[in-house]
């Protein structure tokens, strides 16, 4: 089944097999040959059929008369010959023909840089739609191959799944999880996308290591219940100068809860970072700058959302469905995750008579009927939804099942 390539990657491709063959031309004239004539090189110069032809000349060249090949020089010299016959044909290389020790290292990053007018109004279109197509070549390897590749949900790159073996992002415990999910609906995010903490100038992660060492965060660690909400008292003191009420300490218990979707009691240590740099971002960033963060990808996923909820010619749909939207961008959780409507301390259903369901759990759905009662007859246009959805559609791209930011409502 053929596969059809973009100019510019025809182009690459051409000026990788040039290379190739000028290095491996000049590595052959280093050698020593008998049977090499130096005219063959004039009547064969530019072609990779003859250079496929070569190799197996050399092959048989230096192979002892006597005694015949080993198996580990037969094994070799096919892989070889199979290399080159598929970069001869336009075939690629598998990721399997590169040498892991010295092809596979870890990409630099460089943390993003605030605009200068980055929180100008941003105008997106609802009616014109965006064409989102992912990459053609692997974003570690560079090299395009028919096998299947990986694309993530948020952002147009993709990968292979020895690529990302060997860069150590995709493990054992998680690959079941990718292959299953990444052609999906649900989809997968890859090693940008899924932390958080990469949106982060170099101004923020400082602000944010600051408050972590005042507040005697340990990295690398899981965080309990108490430490977290130890943790949220000291930050809401720092910034108010007040305790935290106790409306305030119910609503970081149920973060909390979102975060331990497992309920092992503790968050880890990805989690709380995300968690933390999604928060800063919703604190010190205006919506206008959290909106450039958007991808395309994101973008239509939020028409998408949109434009069945806004029936009338007017374009506008309710607060409500406004505030429910906030959460179909976790989706990706249901069917991981129990509901995080619960106290942390609490396992097993609830009866009318505990305390826990008379408290808190009462007390939410009085304050979530109130405020859909109050707000439901707000009309919300399509520029005012992106506002107040992008801080969770940001917070959804991990591949985590926590929510890194639960809604309010």
């Amino acid at each position: 089944m053929g596969v059809l390539m973009s100019r510019r990657q025809t182009v690459e491709q051409v000026q990788k097999v040039s290379l190739a063959v000028s290095a491996f031309k000049d590595g052959l004239r280093e050698r020593p040959s008998t049977k090499r004539k130096a005219e063959a090189w004039g009547g064969q110069r530019g072609t990779l059929e003859h250079v496929v032809q070569e190799v197996q000349e050399e092959e048989e060249e230096e192979r002892p008369e006597a005694a015949g090949p080993s198996q580990t020089q037969r094994e070799k010299s096919r892989a070889n010959r199979a290399a080159w016959e598929r970069l001869r044909d336009g075939r690629g290389v598998e990721p399997e023909e590169f040498d892991r020790a010295n092809r596979f290292t870890l990409p630099a990053f460089v943390r993003p840089t605030r605009e200068l007018h980055d929180d100008e109004p941003l105008e997106i279109s609802l009616e014109q739609r965006e064409q989102v197509s992912s990459d053609e070549m692997c974003e570690i390897c560079e090299v395009w191959t028919a096998e299947s590749l990986f694309p993530c949900r948020v952002c147009t790159r993709v990968y292979h799944d020895g690529c990302l073996r060997r860069m150590g992002f995709l493990h054992n415990s998680s690959a079941v999880e990718v292959t299953e999910t990444a052609h999906t609906e649900t989809g997968w995010s890859c090693y940008y996308c899924d932390n958080l903490n990469l949106l982060l100038t170099e101004e923020e992660m400082y602000s944010l290591m600051e408050t972590f060492q005042q507040c005697k965060i340990i990295p690398e660690t899981c965080l309990t219940q108490d430490n977290f909400l130890h943790y949220k008292h000291l930050l809401h003191k720092r910034r108010f100068e007040r305790p935290m009420s106790e409306e305030q300490e119910e609503r970081a218990a149920l973060q909390f809860s979102a975060l331990d979707p497992d309920k092992k009691g503790h968050v880890e240590w990805p989690d709380f970072v995300s968690h933390e740099s999604i928060v800063l971002m919703q604190k010190v960033r205006p919506q206008n700058s959290l909106l450039r963060l958007l991808t395309a990808k994101e973008r239509e996923r939020a028409r998408a959302t949109f434009l069945p909820l806004s029936q009338d010619s007017q374009g506008l749909i309710s607060e409500g469905e406004c505030r429910k939207a906030q959460h179909t961008w976790f989706r990706k959780h249901q069917k991981e995750a129990p509901s995080c409507n619960v106290s942390i301390s609490h396992v097993g259903p609830m009866s009318e008579s505990s305390p826990a369901s008379s408290g808190s759990s009462r007390s939410q759905e009085k304050t979530l009927l109130g405020t859909e009662q109050e707000e439901s007859s707000r009309p919300v246009d399509w520029p005012t939804f992106l506002k107040e959805n992008v801080i969770y559609i940001l917070a959804a791209r991990p591949n985590s099942a926590a929510i890194h930011l639960k809604p309010l409502a």
